[in-house]
């Protein structure tokens, strides 16, 4: 079982950076795969980022490719997205999941457990 908390999120204009972090519980942490999700007002859920359990491998969505970085530190049982260059269409709210996959996966059905989320604004 593994239990997440995002937090990081706020406001911020268009071309500045935030840095959400995810805290697991759990001393398994570093066996899961984890990835970043977020989900627009009236949009689907669409995948953002992910890495494998040991951050060596990472896979991002097009639309963040060059501007959002993530990591983790399994010593501190959290994951991280840094998001430089935003943009108003970077908002929503942002979630971080875990899967027992062992590869940085895009699919969210893959995903076993899931945070609550945490909002993201982007002023134009």
């Amino acid at each position: 079982q593994v239990q997440l908390v995002e937090s990081g999120g706020g406001l911020v204009h268009t071309g500045g950076s935030l840095r959400l972090s995810c805290a697991a519980s759990g001393r398994t942490f570093s066996s899961y795969s984890m990835g970043w999700f977020r989900q627009a007002p009236g949009k689907e859920r669409e995948f953002v980022a992910a890495l494998d359990w040991s951050g060596g491998s990472t896979y991002y969505a097009d639309s963040v490719k060059g501007r959002f970085t993530v990591s983790r530190d399994n010593a501190k049982n959290t994951v991280y997205l840094q998001m430089n260059s935003l943009k108003p269409e970077d908002t929503a709210v942002y979630y971080c999941a875990a899967t027992s996959v062992a590869w940085a996966s895009s699919l969210s059905r893959y995903y076993n457990y899931w945070g609550q989320g945490t909002q993201v604004t982007v002023s134009s």
